[in-house]
C-alpha cells in the first residue's frame, strides 16, 4: 500500500530542503527521530554514521548556511542514507549547484550507487547517467519517449527523438 512505499523510500531535493535554523546533525537525524522514532541517541548515531558516509562528518555542528550548495546537497543525501530506505528518488540533484560543486554530489552518488542501493534519478547529467545507469527512461512532457539499458539508450537509440536529443547534447558536450 501507499503508506508502505513511502516509509521505503527517501526523497533528495534538488533545493536540499535542510532545515536553516537546526545544525547538520539535527537535519539528518531528524527523520529518524520523529518518523521512526529512534531515541535522540540512536538517530545521532545513524546520522553521523550518514555523514561520514558523504564525507561531512566535521560539519555536523554548523548549519546549512555555513555550508556550500554542494556540502548542503550531500547533507540532504545523507539524510535520506540514514533512513535505510530500499529505494532513493534524487530530483535534479545537481541542478541549483554552481557547475564547480557537481563533481561533489555526483561522487557521492556514484559511491552510493556502487553499494547497489536502488535509486531513481531525475537528471540532464547523461554522461552520468550513462555511467552509472541500469534503466534509462528518457522522457519529454511527461511521457515516456524511450526506455532501455544505458548502452542500448545511449549507442543504438531507437527513437528519433532520443538520437536528435542525444546529437544535440553531444554537440555541445563532450562525452
Amino acid at each position: 500500500d501507499y503508506l508502505d512505499v513511502r516509509q521505503a523510500t527517501a526523497f533528495v531535493f534538488q533545493n536540499y530542503g535542510l532545515f536553516a535554523n537546526k545544525t547538520i546533525l539535527e537535519n539528518v537525524s531528524i527523520g529518524l527521530s520523529v518518523v521512526q522514532k529512534k531515541t535522540k541517541q540512536e538517530a545521532h548515531r545513524i546520522a553521523q554514521e550518514a555523514l561520514e558516509k558523504v564525507g561531512l562528518y566535521d560539519k555536523k555542528d554548523q548549519y546549512p548556511r555555513q555550508l556550500s550548495g554542494g556540502q548542503q546537497q550531500r547533507v540532504a543525501i545523507a539524510r535520506a542514507l540514514a533512513l535505510h530506505p530500499q529505494v532513493i528518488l534524487f530530483d535534479e540533484p545537481t541542478s541549483a549547484l554552481d557547475p564547480e560543486l557537481v563533481g561533489e554530489v555526483l561522487k557521492v552518488i556514484k559511491d552510493i550507487s556502487d553499494e547497489h542501493t536502488t535509486m531513481i534519478i531525475v537528471t540532464h547529467e547523461m554522461e552520468f547517467a550513462n555511467q552509472i545507469g541500469d534503466q534509462i527512461v528518457f522522457m519529454e512532457d511527461g511521457q515516456i519517449v524511450e526506455e532501455g539499458s544505458a548502452k542500448d539508450i545511449f549507442e543504438t537509440p531507437k527513437k528519433e527523438r532520443t538520437k536528435k536529443f542525444l546529437a544535440r547534447y553531444r554537440d555541445n558536450y563532450i562525452i
